[in-house]
C-alpha cells in the first residue's frame, strides 16, 4: 500500500516529489558530514601529538600541522627562536596579564640521538615541558607513580634571576668553524654613560680579538671620554691572551687588571684602567650599571659569509660611580647608561646603529651590512620598549641623513650627519623617528685598534670612517591603537 501511494504521488506531482527527495538526501548528506567531523575531532583529541592544553597553540609561522605530525621534510627541525623571550616578554608579559591566564612552553617529538655505551647511536623522539606551566593550562598528563614538579632548570627558564638572565644572554663565545683562525674575529662588552647635564659622556669597551683560541689573539680595554663641542680623549690598555679571562657560560670578563662582573642582583660592576694614547695620563673607571627590568634585546645572529652576533642586556640602564683621570674625578649618580655585547668577523662589515631614551620609551635601531654584498640592503630593525618591556618592532627601509656637520680626521675633512629620519608603517601601527645630532667624532678604521670592536686588526672597507654621534631622538606614532611620543638623549653610529 505504501509503495502504491508513493508511486501515484510521484506520477501525479513529480516536481514536488523530486524536491522532497532532494531535501531528504541533502539532510542525510549533512548528517554524514557532521558525524565524520565529530569522529575526526574525537580522534584528534586522543592524538598525543596534538594534546597541549589551553585555548591557543603557538607554532612557527608557516608550519603545517599535518606535515609536523607525519614528520615530512617541512616539519623537520622546526622551532620557535628565542622561545624564552617570547614567553617572558610577549605571551606571559604583564602587558597581556588581563587576557592571558597561563602559558606553557612545550616541545613535542624532537629528533635526538642517544649513544649507547658501545658507541651505537639510536634515533629517539623526545619531548619537554615545564610541569607547573603544563598544569596551569590543564594539560598535565596522569602520573602512574611518583611526582613531577619544576626543578632548578625549569625555574631558571621560566623565571630567571637577574644574574641568570644576564649570563644566559651576555656570555662570551668561541669562533664557529667557519671563523676559526680568522684574525678579524672580535667580541666585546660595550658600555656608554652620559652625565646628568648631558655635556660629557664615556664609551667603554672590553674587547677580546684575534684568532681565538689559537696563539694570535689578545685583549684590549678602550675608554674614550667626550665633552660636547670639545676634543675627545682616548685611553687604551692592550694585554696578551695570557692576561685575558672570559667564559662561554658567564658574562664576567677580565682583561689585565680591568674587570666586568655581574652581581647577584643583575647589576654590572665595571672596573677599567687604561693609559692615554700619546700621553702618560691614566683613566680609572669604577661604575655600577643597573639595567631596567624588561628593557633588553634578546639578540640576533648572522651566519654564512658574515658571522655576527649582537645582544643588548641593558637597553635602558642607570650608572653610578666615578670616572677619574689622574685622580680628577667625574661622579655619576643614577645617570643614563647602556650596555650591549657583540661578536663576529668584521672584515668588510659596516653598520647603522642607535639607542636612545624618548620619554618613557627606549628605542634601539640597527642594521649590519657587508660592504661586498650584491644584495639590496636589508631594512633596519627598530625595537621599542617601555616600562612593561617589549612594546613593538618596526622595519624602516632606510635612515635618511642630512650631512650638515663636518669633522676632522687625520687631516681630512669628513661630512657627517646633522640630522636623520626614519618612518615605518606596519598595519595600524606607525613610527616616525627624528635624530638631532649635537656632537660627532669619526675614526679611521684602516688603522689598527679602531673603536667599537674592530679589535686588534685593521679593516679595509669602502666607507672607512666610523662616525659616533651624540644627540637627541624624537619619536611619534601609534602602537596598539595608542599614541606614543617622546624625546630624549642617545647615541648613534654610521659610516662615511
Amino acid at each position: 500500500m505504501i509503495e502504491l501511494l508513493a508511486l501515484r504521488n510521484l506520477v501525479l506531482r513529480p516536481w514536488r516529489s523530486a524536491f522532497l527527495l532532494f531535501g531528504y538526501s541533502l539532510g542525510v548528506a549533512v548528517m554524514i558530514v557532521l558525524l565524520s567531523i565529530g569522529e575526526a575531532l574525537l580522534a584528534q583529541s586522543r592524538d598525543e601529538k596534538l594534546v597541549g592544553g589551553g585555548e591557543i597553540t603557538v607554532l612557527p609561522e608557516g608550519i603545517d600541522v599535518e606535515v609536523m605530525k607525519t614528520g615530512g621534510l617541512g616539519g623537520m627541525f622546526f622551532s620557535i627562536d628565542h622561545a624564552r623571550f617570547i614567553y617572558a616578554q610577549l605571551l606571559a608579559a604583564p602587558r597581556l596579564a588581563p587576557f592571558v591566564v597561563a602559558v606553557a612552553p612545550q616541545i613535542e617529538s624532537k629528533l635526538l640521538y642517544a649513544r649507547t655505551r658501545g658507541g651505537r647511536e639510536l634515533p629517539v623522539l623526545a619531548g619537554g615541558e615545564i610541569p607547573s606551566r603544563t598544569a596551569a593550562v590543564g594539560a598535565m598528563p596522569p602520573l602512574a607513580a611518583g611526582a613531577w614538579a619544576d626543578d632548578s632548570s625549569d625555574r631558571a627558564w621560566r623565571d630567571p634571576r637577574p644574574d641568570e638572565l644576564r649570563h644566559a644572554i651576555d656570555h662570551f663565545h668561541l669562533p664557529p668553524v667557519e671563523a676559526r683562525r680568522d684574525p678579524t674575529w672580535a667580541e666585546w662588552h660595550y658600555f656608554n654613560v652620559l652625565s646628568a647635564d648631558k655635556s660629557k659622556w664615556a664609551f667603554i669597551s672590553f674587547i677580546v680579538a684575534g684568532a681565538i683560541p689559537d696563539s694570535a689573539w689578545g685583549g684590549q680595554v678602550l675608554v674614550t671620554l667626550h665633552r660636547q663641542g670639545g676634543e675627545s680623549r682616548r685611553f687604551v690598555a692592550t694585554v696578551p691572551r695570557t692576561a685575558v679571562r672570559f667564559s662561554t657560560s658567564r658574562a664576567d670578563v677580565a682583561i689585565g687588571s680591568s674587570t666586568i662582573t655581574v652581581r647577584p642582583d643583575g647589576r654590572y660592576a665595571v672596573h677599567a684602567r687604561a693609559t692615554e694614547e700619546g700621553g702618560s695620563s691614566s683613566v680609572d673607571v669604577n661604575l655600577v650599571v643597573s639595567p631596567a627590568p624588561g628593557a633588553y634585546f634578546p639578540g640576533g645572529a648572522l651566519s654564512g659569509e658574515t658571522v655576527s652576533g649582537y645582544v643588548v642586556p641593558a637597553l635602558r640602564a642607570d650608572a653610578t660611580g666615578s670616572i677619574c683621570v689622574n685622580a680628577q674625578c667625574d661622579l655619576y649618580e643614577a645617570t643614563q647608561s647602556y650596555h650591549d655585547h657583540n661578536w663576529g668577523v668584521w672584515r668588510g662589515v659596516t653598520w647603522e646603529w642607535g639607542a636612545a631614551r624618548a620619554g618613557v620609551y627606549t628605542l634601539l635601531y640597527g642594521r649590519v651590512q657587508p660592504s661586498d654584498t650584491i644584495a639590496a640592503a636589508e631594512p633596519l630593525f627598530t625595537y621599542v620598549v617601555d616600562s612593561l618591556g617589549f612594546l613593538a618592532l618596526f622595519r624602516p627601509r632606510e635612515i635618511h641623513y642630512e650631512d650638515t656637520r663636518v669633522v676632522r680626521v687625520g687631516g681630512q675633512t669628513i661630512h657627517v650627519p646633522g640630522r636623520g629620519t626614519m618612518i615605518d608603517v606596519r598595519g595600524d601601527d606607525t613610527l616616525a623617528v627624528e635624530l638631532i645630532v649635537e656632537d660627532a667624532t669619526a675614526t679611521d678604521t684602516r688603522k689598527p685598534g679602531a673603536e667599537r670592536g674592530d679589535g686588534l686588526a685593521s679593516r679595509q672597507i669602502a666607507r672607512p670612517y666610523f662616525v659616533q654621534m651624540k644627540g637627541r631622538m624624537r619619536i611619534s606614532g601609534r602602537v596598539g591603537g595608542k599614541q606614543i611620543s617622546g624625546e630624549g638623549a642617545g647615541f648613534f653610529e654610521t659610516y662615511r
